[in-house]
């Protein structure tokens, strides 16, 4: 008798066994390494961007821009949601998987989303900086459809985030969305939407006759490479665009390659992070309008002292007293030539990884976590800079490359990050194989995604620089 229940356990094991064999190997598949320049995805791409370079144009003119400021801060604890008043039950906080979806008690400080509209002749770009984690792709999409039928395309608008780790959940879709952004709430969806419907359009009903002018200079004291410290690259420039309104207002956008996690999982409230310090010393000094655009936060980390909220002050504000110093020396220009690119890029196949050598299939990852329809990659040429914007956390290390080969032909230029959409870390393929969060957890696009989007960006480049010379 217990020969047979043996025999019988036994068969059972193997048929478990061999069911969970099946349904591995049907979730999950190797890592494809063809290279990137052999690929359908990039020959499809490689075509956008022959129709953009024979359809790009540009505009030397006099300058008219426009600025807005809309907040993005929910009230919270409220009987029932009211979308049009920013009010709401509850709303968790996006950032950190460790919070677990959590909600927030209230508001260390506000958080907004800011634009600045910018036109030379027949050319309009506005770029667009928020307080939030990502701007997040089903947002934007819904944007754009309002935006539209208001005549404004999305070619001309340029999104960025700071990437706080403190600000307004609720809108990220599939299950990883909910890890890091909280339980979906389509209320809070509408709301963003329109809020940053209503920005764009702000900006752009405010267009009077302008100065602009870049700049840049050395921070690299408040960030560090968190993959393999002092032995990696890093970009520790701040850049900067600063415009003013002839005879009215002054505004400065500023970027910043450091992760906006000075504050960790255990705070609750809403807050901007250190780029919120910076945005308010500014704005209570020099200009009317600071905005913040998440530079080439990938693969680095902010440096800077302090406890709490100390830490975010004394990062944020250090950055504001070297910006006013650089500020007055810059010259500003009431003529310019502008011209922008926007290429779609068709992606390598979806895979979110298992291990550093296997992955979910694609069916399944877009389960866990839908992938974006409307990938950009972006560029303007506002005079002697280019203002390049990626879909993702981009590598500080490929974003110091950029400047380096735009530099040596007498360009300034800055990579921003969370420009609309969402395709996790873009960061140099050596990396890949490391088990760590950056390239393990979130390098979803195998192992050449990195250098493919590097090229396109090389390439976008050399389409806007060389088209100036004509």
């Amino acid at each position: 008798m217990i020969k047979k229940v043996g025999i019988i356990i036994g068969a059972i094991l193997g048929t478990l066994i061999g069911i969970l064999l099946v349904v591995f190997f049907l979730i999950t598949t190797s890592i494809d390494s063809t290279p990137y320049f052999q690929a359908d995805y990039y020959k499809k791409t490689e075509a956008r961007i022959d129709s953009l370079k024979t359809n790009l144009t540009r505009s030397t003119d006099i300058i008219n821009a426009g600025f807005a400021k809309v907040s993005i801060t929910p009230s919270v604890g409220n009987a029932e949601d009211n979308v049009e008043a920013g009010k709401f039950k509850e709303a968790p906080l996006a950032g950190y998987g460790a919070r677990k979806g959590k909600n927030a008690t209230g508001a260390h400080d506000s958080v907004f989303v800011k634009a600045a509209a910018i036109k030379v002749g027949t050319q309009l770009v506005v770029i667009v900086g928020a307080d939030i984690l990502i701007m997040p792709p089903n947002i934007i999409d819904e944007a754009t459809i309002l935006l539209e039928k208001q005549g404004i395309h999305r070619s001309q608008v340029f999104y960025s985030a700071s990437h706080t780790h403190s600000s307004i959940g609720g809108w990220g879709p599939g299950f990883i969305g909910e890890q890091f952004a909280g339980k979906a709430n389509p209320n809070i969806n509408k709301w963003l939407v329109l809020q940053i419907s209503k920005v764009v359009t702000s900006a752009i009903a405010d267009l009077h006759p302008a100065r602009i002018g870049n700049g840049s200079f050395n921070a690299s004291r408040y960030t560090h490479n968190r993959i393999v410290g002092e032995s990696g690259t890093k970009n520790g420039d701040f850049s900067f665009i600063s415009i003013e309104q002839i005879g009215g207002r002054k505004a400065v956008i500023g970027s910043f390659g450091a992760h906006s996690t000075t504050l960790g999982a255990d705070n609750m409230e809403f807050s901007a992070d250190y780029p919120g310090y910076w945005q308010r010393k500014m704005e209570q000094g020099t200009v009317d309008l600071a905005i913040f655009c998440g530079g080439s936060v990938g693969s680095q980390s902010p440096s800077g002292e302090g406890q709490g909220f100390e830490r975010p002050k004394n990062i944020g504000e250090s950055l504001a007293d070297s910006l006013n110093i650089y500020l007055p020396k810059v010259e500003l220009k009431e003529k310019i030539d502008l011209s922008s690119m926007s290429l779609k890029v068709a992606l390598p196949p979806y895979h979110i990884r298992l291990t550093t050598k296997i992955n979910f299939t694609t069916w399944l990852s877009n389960k866990l976590m839908p992938l974006p329809e409307n990938v950009y990659l972006q560029t303007i040429k506002i005079g002697n800079l280019i203002w390049l914007t990626a879909p993702c956390d981009f590598s500080g290390e490929f974003a110091l490359q950029l400047k380096n080969s735009l530099a040596a032909k007498g360009y300034n230029a800055n990579v921003t990050s969370f420009n609309g959409s969402y395709v996790g870390y873009i960061i140099p393929g050596k990396y890949f194989y490391f088990d760590a969060y950056e390239p393990k957890t979130m390098g979803w696009f195998g192992p050449n995604m990195g250098e493919y989007t590097f090229e396109l960006f090389r390439h976008l480049s050399d389409i806007i620089t060389e088209q100036a010379k004509k």
